[in-house]
């Protein structure tokens, strides 16, 4: 269940009255209700305005359109661009960034950052995909030949079998030493043959060979 911004706040002037830090109180309000409840930047700006004397809970009049703002709003604003901040949507809505959060929190929405991928693939490249892949789909319909076919890869696995143990052992008692594994720990090559039903075969190659012609014709 969301909590609210009032009660937030009244934790924030509770902890203030005790002299705690803002990342402190931040720390705890999560703690307490749930990560991302309130970011610590926002307590801070209570706490600067706390210090000022002012230890009014709700949130300065602004100027321009009401505080108005429902889930459907923000959810259309994600959709067109769900790169903005909570500082962002606060603007555009006029509303504070805990407002905003709230609301966030109701859809189910986190924030996530973007992943690198290798290359950023054309229409082009998107359409012929499309095509290679609905051609392939329906030739299998007609012969289901991916059945037929024997996929093969190989992987490297490192190894160490060094660890480091504890002991029993008195207070001036030197403690044991373990050197540490080589940077170039040991690894064999795992190759792994495998169709639509299942793995067929697998092997371990002996140390120092690697993948030839002749192992995959094998």
């Amino acid at each position: 269940m969301a909590v609210s911004d009032a009660i937030i706040r009244a934790c924030l002037l509770y902890e203030f009255k005790l002299e705690a830090k803002a990342a402190e109180a931040c720390r705890k309000i999560c703690a307490a209700f749930g990560e991302g409840t309130i970011a610590e930047r926002t307590g801070q700006k209570w706490f600067k305005k706390f210090s000022s004397g002012n230890e009014n809970l709700e949130d300065e009049p602004r100027s321009g359109r009401p505080s108005i703002v429902n889930n459907e709003d923000i959810k259309l604003a994600i959709e067109h661009d769900s790169s903005q901040t909570c500082q962002n949507f606060a603007s555009r809505f006029n509303v504070s960034d805990e407002t905003i959060r709230l609301h966030l929190h109701q859809l189910g929405k986190s924030r996530k950052l973007s992943k690198w991928v290798p290359y950023k693939l054309s229409e082009t490249n998107k359409l012929q995909r499309l095509t290679i892949c609905s051609s392939l789909l329906s030739r299998h319909n007609l012969v289901p030949f991916f059945d037929r076919m024997l996929t093969c890869n190989e992987k490297w696995i490192m190894y160490c079998n060094k660890k480091r143990t504890y002991h029993w052992l008195a207070s001036n008692d030197p403690v044991l030493m373990t050197p540490k594994p080589s940077i170039h720990q040991q690894n064999v090559l795992l190759c792994v043959w495998w169709t639509t039903a299942g793995i067929v075969h697998y092997e371990l190659l002996p140390s120092g060979q690697t993948i030839t012609p002749e192992i995959y014709s094998a």
